[in-house]
């Protein structure tokens, strides 16, 4: 279904089955605004369709609804809400409406363009009349104006000659999707948005509409741009606006309507209905052309860093640009947002923030373009005081615990043994906070966020764990496998939250060098008898072993739990969540996703190379995978143990996931972690690259399948350039000044390029 071409995403598809998939796959956004890929002029009505557009962080609040409420329990969330439909265009020829499930069509293309930053619709259609067009449909959210929404609709005649009639809407009435029968989307429908004023300003529609709960407002704004002389009809109603535009074609010639399209919020905004105008007023009176040139010109400087080529495997070479391309229109790119677990595609998982920006979305932002990464850790520290009530609700004393799904700060997860159990957000937030600083040295963003946020966090291990035997334990959590749930001692949540404790103390004398530790201390109650508490914990850490295996087990009984019968669980019983009671799964040796395997990626030092590998390939054989967030790690891991063809296959699967739509889930919108997780898996993978306080390495392979790959990284002030191929590995210095890079064990001082042959390597290696 999609063709393979590298910097294109391509149907030709019309089924049933397909349509709310590219809905997801072909949606426009730009990290503030993001418009699914619904056809202008819909469908039939027997076909399944979500609908939507959303603004990034912009909310309503939902009761959420206990059978058995206990002291504690989320009693509201936050969900991200589709707002005013713009995207109704109707095309009427000589009375027969256009649509591509009536009268014949003759051509049928859909392209995403990745290095333009469009999505376009090419047809060939003719009427029930006999009446033939060609339709060029080209749609655009711009990132240099994040307001923006158009959609540039062009007709050519072939074969008529008389009145085109387009009709035009502008829809306040509007609700989400819901499915009462899977737990990642909405169970309920529920009507969030209410339209409180519609009006027109010269020639641009206005529809002001406000949140039911949160009392957020959102204006939309809508001019339509026609390259003909032609009449236009406005009509409105309580909640919507229609725009009937007449105007002659004559054969063989090409008509032409721009829509533009402006949302403001509240959020943002002060006076959102003002702004929307003022938008308007600056975006169209520049020459389109010149919108798309910025638009061309925004994404020439994004991919000239953030670009991963591939030579020898065009499949897998789409796939990374999509994985890229989505990260960058999924963030937010302002300190009101972050980004969602399905970005600005779809509803799924209601529009929510996870652990998931950390681990595996961030570290691209932090090695491509650290502005963007300092905007979202920026967001986390924002909602520090937000962190900070959540551990008080969690019977914390002291500290703070982000919240395992959130939108404004507040916890979101009404189910708290897979949710709010999932401490380990503390750590993987902390864990990025200290990525940043190595990759970048920015003792001032340490000093005034980083570090606070580190101690806070800390503080919350300190009341969560306890001594044992000498030992520091963490009781009752759930680590990153939601199979397996409510334990002690996970390896991932206390590995981490050693690493945590360990740059809170680190954080602290960076501050008390360079910044105002009295005044930090001061502010948050800190003294150095509680610094001294966290050296204490981290060094004496709990991490579970089995000796007689060299394994580390997941936590303190999974290798007492009995096996999950794989060869006796039917194909459509995966994903497990779906088909089995929860309680049924926890008690079984089986895994959603990398857990224990994630934390060996995460910090290999904590083990040595044989218990990394024993615990790979005792995991490998109980985990499903049915998380997105899985087979990325097990990649990289692969990788890591010098398995290239396990590493690749992994790879695969990664990186096709939504476009060859593998869990069947991608009309609720895209796994936007598993794009993080496909650069990953070149980085981290392939590359082998790791940062540490001690400085940069790398371990690289390539398959068999590929003649070379080639990235680029910011890494300290420099820009680092990698290519590998099966001859040789070439590190070449693009920017900054020379530094010492580890490869393959070996120290190499990086002044300008530096190549390594492979073959010399060998037979130095087996000398």
């Amino acid at each position: 279904m999609k063709e393979n071409n590298k910097w294109e995403i391509i149907s030709h598809s019309l089924e049933p089955s397909q349509l709310m998939v590219d809905e997801t796959l072909f949606h426009t956004a730009n990290g503030y605004l993001g418009v699914r890929g619904n056809f202008e002029e819909g469908y039939v009505d027997q076909y399944d369709t979500i609908r939507g557009a959303y603004i990034n962080g912009f909310y309503d609040i939902s009761e959420v609804k206990h059978g058995e409420k206990l002291y504690g329990f989320t009693e509201s969330k936050q969900k991200i809400i589709n707002i005013t439909d713009v995207q109704g265009i109707q095309l009427f020829i000589a009375g027969d409406r256009f649509s591509l499930f009536e009268g014949e069509t003759l051509a049928y293309k859909r392209t995403l363009d990745m290095q333009a930053g469009v999505v376009k619709r090419h047809i060939e259609w003719k009427s029930p009349k006999g009446h033939i067009l060609e339709i060029d449909i080209l749609r655009m959210a711009s990132f240099v104006k994040p307001e923006l929404f158009l959609i540039d609709y062009t007709i050519k005649s072939i074969n008529y000659e008389g009145e085109i009639v387009l009709v035009s809407t502008q829809i306040g009435e509007v609700s989400n999707y819901f499915n009462p029968n899977d737990p990642r989307v909405a169970a309920e429908a529920e009507k969030h948005l209410t339209v409180t004023q519609i009006r027109r300003e010269a020639d641009i529609d206005l529809v002001y509409s406000e949140t039911n709960a949160s009392n957020l407002k959102v204006t939309s704004a809508v001019k339509h741009v026609v390259s003909t002389r032609c009449h236009i009809e406005s009509t409105s109603d309580k909640s919507s606006l229609t725009s009937k535009i007449k105007f002659n074609i004559k054969l063989g010639a090409t008509e032409r309507l721009i829509k533009y399209c402006i949302f403001t919020d509240s959020i943002r905004y002060s006076d959102c209905n003002q702004s929307a105008l003022c938008s308007m007023y600056e975006v169209t009176e520049m020459p389109i052309q010149k919108l798309y040139e910025s638009q061309q010109a925004y994404l020439d400087s994004f991919w000239k860093v953030a670009d991963v080529v591939i030579e020898g495997d065009e499949t897998l070479q789409q796939g990374i640009h999509f994985s890229v391309f989505q990260l960058l229109q999924s963030v937010g790119k302002d300190k009101y947002s972050n980004i969602a677990a399905k970005g600005l595609s779809g509803e799924g998982y209601e529009g929510h923030y996870f652990w998931d920006t950390e681990i595996y979305m961030l570290p691209f932002f932090v090695l491509t373009d650290q502005k963007i990464a300092e905007g979202l850790l920026s967001y986390r520290y924002e909602k520090l005081d937000e962190a900070r009530k959540n551990a008080r609700i969690m019977g914390h004393q002291k500290g703070a615990l982000y919240p395992w799904r959130t939108i404004s700060g507040s916890e979101c997860s009404a189910y708290f043994p897979s949710g709010s159990a999932q401490y380990h957000i503390n750590a993987d937030i902390a864990y990025m906070f200290v990525q940043h600083y190595l990759v970048t040295k920015n003792v001032d963003f340490v000093i005034n966020k980083s570090a606070e946020v580190l101690f806070e966090t800390a503080r919350l291990w300190m009341d969560t764990g306890h001594y044992i035997e000498d030992t520091f334990r963490i009781d009752a959590v759930t680590g990153p496998d939601e199979y397996t749930c409510l334990v002690n001692n996970n390896y991932y949540t206390n590995v981490m939250a050693k690493y945590n404790l360990k740059w809170a103390v680190k954080f602290y004398e960076v501050v008390k060098k360079y910044g105002d530790i009295t005044h930090l201390s001061q502010s948050i109650g800190l003294t150095e008898e509680e610094v001294s508490t966290w050296e204490e914990a981290y060094q004496k850490m709990y991490l579970v072993y089995d000796e007689k295996l060299d394994i580390n087990p997941q936590d303190d009984t999974f290798f007492s739990k009995a096996r999950w019968d794989f060869s006796n669980t039917p194909k459509e019983n995966y994903p497990l969540l779906l088909h089995y009671h929860p309680l049924h799964i926890y008690r079984y040796q089986v895994c959603k996703q990398a857990d224990t395997v994630l934390a060996h990626f995460l910090l290999e030092d904590e083990q040595k190379l044989s218990t990394i590998q024993n615990s790979f390939e005792y995991y490998e054989k109980i985990t499903t995978h049915d998380s997105s967030l899985s087979t990325c790690i097990f990649s990289i891991m692969a990788a890591r143990l010098g398995d290239t063809h396990k590493a690749y296959d992994y790879f695969m699967q990664t990186t096709r996931l939504d476009l060859d739509n593998t869990h069947h889930n991608t009309k609720d919108g895209l796994h936007t972690a598993n794009m993080g997780g496909t650069y990953m898996g070149m980085v981290y993978g392939f590359a082998g690259l790791r940062i540490k306080e001690t400085g940069i390495y790398f371990n690289p392979i390539i398959p068999e399948q590929w003649d070379n790959y080639e990235f680029k990284i910011c890494y300290q002030n420099r820009m680092i350039k990698v290519h590998m191929s099966k001859e040789r590995c070439i590190f070449e210095l693009s920017q900054g000044e020379a530094l010492i890079i580890d490869v393959w064990g070996n120290k190499y001082q990086l002044i300008d390029t530096i190549i390594i042959d492979l073959d010399k390597r060998k037979e130095s290696e087996n000398a």
